[in-house]
């Protein structure tokens, strides 16, 4: 005889509720409760208990969110979507440090498949076998039972309000220690699993905010390229912007680090500034807010989207190019002529499926000749946007011949290095950098025949290397260590260029250790550019100050 399967005991859906909040609070913020621990001011059986609170109080609030979901067809989903939200997200906040908040939400939704292949490990694997797979196993193979709909709404409103109630009265029992934890190490609000990923999802869609609406707004509808006598350069000017990636200041020789990261940077005539501001602290934050007029405080509270420094060139008559060598433009250059280089085939440049930065330098006579003639006869402005430190796996970003700091890091899950090998490997990112801004510069030496150039180099923002248990990039502006929001601005003028916007690299250099930002950025390519526009403003143009000098 066949022995028949034990039968199971159907579930109620409040103890699937109840088990799956518990869990969540519980195993799914290991990271948070390994902050916790960390904290000197929450120590012994004070310290348990105010975590066991925490824990309840956390639970509560996910058992009010199911009990809304609390339906034969919905609480199961409901429940594997938080489960694997939180094993995700503790994967890497346990591994980098980082936290989960809108901005990094969005980050996740624009990287490419290339990008994700990195953060892919080991380590991943085995944080969401053991936090999501097996429990959600034991979820599906447990019956539910039902009820009647009128009941079942009836105890999913119970339990939505017990729970409130329990949060609540948690909450006041501990308020004065939770209040100050909140206020002392805001970044443990972004660290609460999964309501931190909840709470991102419903700021990008439901819930009212500032963000922009609306249609685009026209930018700079008055600009034009300045004539006056002694402006407009015998040949048209040339500028190449090249927009950085993950690179911190702290790491750069130039700035006064003690390895040599910029040995060629070192030997041209440069001005490189040290005290320059993101405008955020992620690739997708920063980008459009650098191109923007607007500054980093409001940009933020936009409450529509305008067209960009890119356009305002454009409309003033200047050739206009984006090259990218990254995982795009963040919508910065859907209105000027752009190409992406990232995918070519070009053994030289290409390994696998990445390319080296100086892609974009083999690619760069035959875009720029596809652009109007009758533009290019006026000027030109280039964007080259690298793949420059990507990280984790900055161990990919360097041929062997540019790894000069050994042994590095070659493990995406970057906690599991010794930090001198994850400085290794990003140092080693900085030096290929380096090379290419002096690949960049040799190149516009070249066009001095034919044009008047100029180089902007400036990055999108910093990285963490393991300073406090922090690794990568994107946490929240207000709470980021400056290693993520203090980033490389260099500028090389060539002669002729100095003579055209009368100014001089020897007073830029005075300048070097200026409070800066890309609040500055817009004004100061329109003035560098000699761009006459009522959207200008001269006190964020930090080349202003050294006009005529």
């Amino acid at each position: 005889m066949f022995l028949k399967p034990p039968i199971r005991t159907a579930r109620t859906s409040t103890t699937l509720v109840v088990v799956a909040s518990l869990w969540l609070a519980v195993a799914g913020n290991l990271a948070l409760w390994r902050t916790l621990l960390a904290l000197p001011d929450l120590t012994g059986w004070h310290g348990m208990g105010f975590g066991v609170a925490f824990a309840l109080m956390i639970a509560c609030v996910v058992a009010a969110l199911l009990s809304l979901l609390a339906w034969r067809f919905t609480l199961k989903p409901a429940i594997t979507l938080l489960v694997l939200l939180a094993a995700f997200a503790t994967h890497y906040m346990l591994m980098y440090g980082v936290v989960v908040d809108t901005p990094m939400l969005v980050n996740v939704l624009q990287t490419d498949t290339r990008e994700a292949r990195d953060q892919l490990s080991w380590q991943l694997l085995g944080t969401v076998l053991v936090l999501a797979v097996l429990p959600l196993m034991w979820l599906w193979r447990q019956p539910m039972t039902t009820r009647p709909l009128t009941q079942q709404m009836l105890r999913n409103a119970g339990l939505f309000a017990v729970s409130l109630a329990l949060a609540f009265g948690t909450t006041q029992l501990v308020f004065k220690d939770f209040s100050s934890l909140m206020r002392n190490h805001p970044q443990m609000r972004y660290q609460i699993n999964p309501l931190n990923s909840v709470y991102a999802v419903l700021d990008m869609t439901v819930i009212p905010s500032d963000q922009p609406r609306g249609p685009m707004q026209s930018l700079g509808l008055d600009a034009h390229i300045a004539s006056s006598t002694g402006r407009t350069p015998q040949k048209p000017p040339l500028l190449v912007f090249v927009l950085g990636e993950t690179a911190r200041s702290q790491n750069f020789s130039l700035n006064g680090y003690e390895r040599n990261t910029n040995p060629l940077l070192a030997k041209e005539n440069i001005t490189s500034f040290s005290q320059v501001s993101s405008c955020g602290t992620s690739t997708a934050e920063s980008v459009p807010c650098m191109f923007s007029h607007l500054g980093r405080a409001e940009f933020a509270k936009r409450g529509s989207e305008f067209e960009n420094m890119l356009d305002v060139l454009q409309r003033a008559g200047y050739a206009v190019l984006w090259i990218d060598n990254q995982s795009g433009c963040k919508e910065q250059c859907v209105r000027v002529p752009h190409v992406n280089t990232s995918n070519l085939k070009l053994p030289e440049h290409c390994t696998g499926d990445e390319c080296r930065d100086t892609v974009m330098l083999a690619r760069i006579d035959a875009e720029l000749a596809k652009l109007p003639t009758e533009r290019r006869a006026r000027g030109t402005v280039v964007v080259m946007h690298q793949m420059g430190s990507h990280g984790p796996a900055y161990f990919k970003r360097t041929p062997a011949e540019f790894k000069t700091f050994t042994p590095e890091c070659t493990d995406t899950s970057l906690s599991q290095c010794d930090r001198a090998q994850v400085v290794n490997a990003y140092d080693n990112t900085l030096v290929f950098t380096d090379y290419f801004l002096s690949r960049v510069i040799t190149w516009l030496k070249a066009q001095e025949k034919i044009s008047t150039p100029a180089m902007l180099y400036v990055s999108d923002h910093g990285e963490s290397l393991g300073e406090k248990n922090m690794y990568l990039h994107g946490l929240p502006y207000n709470i980021a260590p400056p290693e993520q929001t203090t980033v490389p601005m260099i500028t090389w003028l060539s002669p002729g260029f100095e003579q055209f916007r009368h100014v001089s690299t020897r007073c830029l250099q005075t300048l070097r250790d200026k409070p800066l930002s890309h609040d500055h950025l817009f004004h100061s390519v329109l003035g560098l550019m000699a761009v006459k526009t009522s959207v200008y403003q001269r006190e964020r143009d930090f080349f202003a100050a050294c006009e005529g000098r």
